[in-house]
């Protein structure tokens, strides 16, 4: 199978490339949803049963049926099908799943050698992007905390500001991530750790601070030895990348912001209407973060994926609930209340691009606006969506990657 590419409806998928493209053109896919397409697709002669694809596609790692499920419903978005159509991949009940879209080999043998032709369009082979890729590892802040970080992919650098709500593991197997992973780390190598709080990093830490945060950051920069390198920043992250850019000018050659804001809910509220507001959401979050309370964490999911489905929401309070304490899901959300990065932004001194949903139901686009006209070498770019984190499915996700890919390649 290492070699083949097979053709269907309008799809090619390279499995010695490991791409799938739609009219010549790259889709973008999650390793594992691509592994297991890969497995359906070789053999849809027959019912592929649960089992042997949780031992294709996971080998000896443990994994949950649910992780399989949205492997699944993945690869089905990515070749525009569904679990309802069910037009190219077919649930069998009990027995498993099968690949019944008429598809034809179009190259068959070993995959090429780097360097040796490939005929038009071809992919070159290189190393997939995944969880079984990545390497993690450990710094120490100068408090003590310790710092997971890992690299994953080949080429330039890019390192990922720390976010709430991340695991370095995890993440390659929830649909809130997965996809950023492999989008972002594709032709090169992605940096990104947790931050102090959550994910594999220390939960139990002294201090919790904005500060914290960025010296963390700074402690990262060292321990993967980067010198110079671009820089993105999401949600909160993206006042981690600024602070960072603005006390490290001299390593710090592009910035990219996404979904950022540079004021925290409490300290943009303007009237008393709005203060109201601000508090109120932070109560909420006090409450439904302490309680575990299903039905407020539901509404937080919707506010992140408000085009989100029911089992989207679901997965997200299940990764949500796995990276952090109550305790600290709290101590997260009243110190982003109070985030306060204006003062500073003024001293970014590289070239930044700020992509924001036009519709973000989480951090309004307003925010957007105020960071292009407080940074002064910006641009900004309003994607079409109402999502905070935009999912694989909508075609804003496309439009981002393409927007980082021309900027770090200017």
């Amino acid at each position: 199978m290492a070699g083949e590419m097979f053709r269907f409806e309008e799809y090619e998928l390279d499995i010695a490339g490991h791409q799938l493209r739609r009219g010549g053109e790259p889709v973008h896919v999650e390793p594992r949803a691509f592994d297991l397409l890969c497995h359906l697709v070789a053999y849809r002669d027959r019912v592929v049963s649960k089992n042997e694809l949780l031992d294709e596609v996971w080998g000896d790692r443990f994994v949950s049926e649910a992780a399989l499920t949205t492997a699944l419903r993945t690869a089905r978005l990515a070749i525009g099908d569904t679990g309802e159509q069910q037009r190219l991949i077919r649930t069998v009940h009990r027995r498993g799943y099968q690949f019944v879209a008429p598809a034809s080999v179009v190259r068959s043998g070993p995959a090429a050698e780097p360097g040796q032709g490939q005929g038009v369009g071809a992919a070159a082979v290189r190393e997939p992007a995944g969880a079984d890729h990545q390497l993690i590892r450990f710094c120490q802040a100068e408090d003590g905390t310790r710092i997971a970080y890992a690299t994953v992919g080949t080429g330039p650098p890019l390192l990922k500001a720390a976010n709430w709500m991340s695991h370095l593991d995890l993440e390659w197997t929830t649909p809130v991530w997965s996809h950023w992973l492999a989008g972002l780390a594709r032709d090169r190598q992605l940096i990104r750790y947790d931050e102090r709080g959550c994910g594999l990093s220390d939960w139990q830490v002294p201090s919790f601070s904005f500060e914290d945060w960025v010296d963390d950051l700074d402690t990262v920069v060292e321990a993967a030895g980067l010198d110079r390198f671009p820089l993105l920043g999401v949600s909160q992250g993206g006042a981690v990348a600024m602070a960072y850019a603005a006390r490290r000018p001299e390593r710090v050659t592009r910035l990219i912001l996404a979904g950022a804001y540079a004021q925290g809910r409490q300290v943009r509220a303007r009237d008393d209407a709005e203060r109201a507001a601000a508090a109120l959401d932070l109560e909420l979050a006090r409450v439904g973060w302490s309680t575990q309370d299903p039905s407020f964490l539901q509404v937080f999911a919707s506010q992140f994926l408000p085009d989100g489905t029911p089992q989207d929401w679901e997965e997200f309070i299940a990764f949500q609930r796995r990276t952090t304490s109550p305790a600290n899901g709290v101590r997260f959300l009243e110190e982003f209340a109070r985030i306060d990065v204006s003062a500073i932004a003024h001293r970014v001194a590289c070239p930044t691009l700020i992509l924001h949903s036009r519709d973000d139901a989480r951090v309004p686009a307003s925010q957007a606006n105020e960071l292009a006209a407080l940074i002064p070498d910006s641009r900004l770019v309003l994607l079409d969506s109402r999502n905070h984190l935009l999912t694989s499915s909508e075609l804003a996700w496309a439009e981002f990657l393409t927007r980082i890919d021309a900027f770090l390649t200017e």
